[in-house]
């Protein structure tokens, strides 16, 4: 930081959803400090007075949340640190404690080297250009000013999990294992087991910031191993894990089975259409088409959205939609919730339907109509590329015969063999891309059309290996 108070960020850290990077490499305390006081500075533009804070468990965590205090301080805000816990548990505390602003210190689902800061303003995202203007006020010292905020201790740990508890209403219960993956969300879910009617066991629940036991990602399979073991050699009804910061969920059923994000959303979706006839469902573009058939089907209305939490929490804000999800886990209840990412929250509506409906997550899963696809496929492409790469397959498809192109998020294109999808990442250097089908056969032509695709700009297909 110079003389004058100018601050200038490393450009790789202000992402589209969050600020993210490698502490004491692209990261310092000094940039949490400036990030912090820049986003006091809209709050305060904002009308705002208050915020709360929270921290995830990662060794980095308690510096990189004194530092943010003493940004968000010196622009006059009075700060409520509410304590180490989930990234969910932060922005329940913006409602529950009526603040103007959340700040979250987290490396979210990242390696333990990572740390940084997700935002809320007015119970909304905080994203896109919003971050970039985070870096122009640090670089141009457009900081607010003012008298120095207060700091007050409001733990709300024990409100949140009464909030959980609250969302059940089942008959009865279940047998699960629960792993935090050692992340944020252990305490939490420990709490939560110990009073949640059922059988309920706990894996890697200390907090530790070393992820000694495996990547806290739930999205990976090969991070559910050892919740799958568990699962099966204890023969539990299911078993649920969650990412570094609680708000990405991952779900096996008593075979191991991963249920994955558009697949849980569906079983989810049966019983808010229940509760909310004909009410919008959102998904991303990544969803298997089943999702939203059934939806469909189930008297909703499917809605196909960018892919990224931000963007869909703004999509459900508009539309009013009271259930969202990603296939990456993040699940997203508005009413009678707040409409943000809780995969604590999803966890415990999911328990109360597999209760409710009998069957148990076995047979809810066989009766969902089935199809074969790739899974997500993540490539190099460079960065100045990506995004042309995505416009020029969409401008050759578009007067393509046979086929019927999405386009809300690169481009999702749909045949009689299914549907394949390429779009650029918002966040890497990638272009991501899946194909579904109801066979083989089918599956294969779009694989060949996807390559196609790709070759006629000068990319090198990724292995579907």
């Amino acid at each position: 930081m110079s003389a004058d108070g100018a601050h200038v960020f490393d450009p790789t850290v202000l992402r589209e959803y969050d600020i993210r990077g490698i502490v004491e490499e692209n990261l310092s305390p000094e940039d949490v400090r400036a990030a912090a006081r820049a986003f006091g500075t809209m709050v305060v533009e904002a009308g705002g007075a208050s915020v709360a804070i929270g921290y995830d468990g990662r060794l980095t965590s308690p510096e990189l949340e004194s530092a943010a205090i003493d940004g968000l301080t010196a622009t006059g805000l009075k700060v409520f640190r509410v304590g180490c816990g989930p990234t969910p548990m932060l922005y329940y505390a913006t409602f529950h404690l009526e603040t103007d602003a959340g700040l979250m210190i987290t490396g979210s689902h990242n390696p333990p080297e990572y740390n940084g800061i997700k935002m809320a303003i007015g119970g909304k995202a905080f994203y896109g250009d919003a971050i970039q203007r985070l870096g122009s006020i640090a670089a141009d010292d457009a900081f607010a000013g003012g008298p120095g905020g207060a700091v007050v201790e409001r733990p709300i740990f024990d409100a949140y999990v009464e909030r959980l508890l609250a969302a059940y209403d089942g008959e009865g219960g279940v047998s699960a294992i629960w792993d935090p993956g050692n992340g944020a969300a252990g305490e939490v879910v420990t709490a939560l087991c110990e009073r949640l009617p059922g059988q309920h066991r706990v894996i890697n629940s200390e907090i530790d910031g070393t992820f000694p036991s495996h990547h806290p990602d739930p999205t990976v399979e090969a991070n559910l191993a050892q919740l799958k073991e568990a699962v099966t050699g204890d023969g539990r009804d299911l078993g649920i894990a969650f990412d570094g910061d609680g708000d990405r969920i991952g779900v096996v059923d008593s075979q191991g089975r991963v249920l994955w994000g558009d697949q849980l959303l569906l079983v989810l979706a049966g019983d808010v259409l229940a509760r909310n006839p004909g009410a919008t469902i959102i998904a991303d573009v990544k969803a298997s088409q089943v999702l939203f058939d059934e939806i469909a089907r189930l008297g909703g209305s499917p809605l196909m959205w960018r892919t990224g939490h931000s963007l869909i929490k703004a999509k459900m804000a508009e539309t009013g939609a009271p259930l969202a999800g990603e296939m990456s886990g993040h699940i997203f209840f508005g009413e009678p919730y707040h409409g943000f990412d809780d995969a604590l929250y999803a966890a415990v509506r999911l328990l109360s339907v597999i209760v409710d409906d009998g069957r148990g997550l076995d047979a809810i899963r066989d009766a969902m109509p089935t199809t074969v696809n790739t899974p997500e496929l993540r490539f190099d492409c460079a960065e100045d590329r990506k995004f042309a790469v995505v416009e020029e397959v969409r401008e050759r498809l578009r007067d393509a015969t046979g086929v019927t192109v999405h386009d809300v998020d690169g481009v999702r294109v749909v045949s009689e063999d299914g549907w394949w999808l390429l779009r650029a990442s918002n966040t890497q250097a990638v272009l991501v891309a899946r194909c579904e089908s109801a066979d083989e056969v089918g599956l294969d032509r779009l694989k060949a059309a996807l390559s196609d695709a790709l070759q006629a700009s000068g990319v090198e297909p990724p292995s579907f290996d």
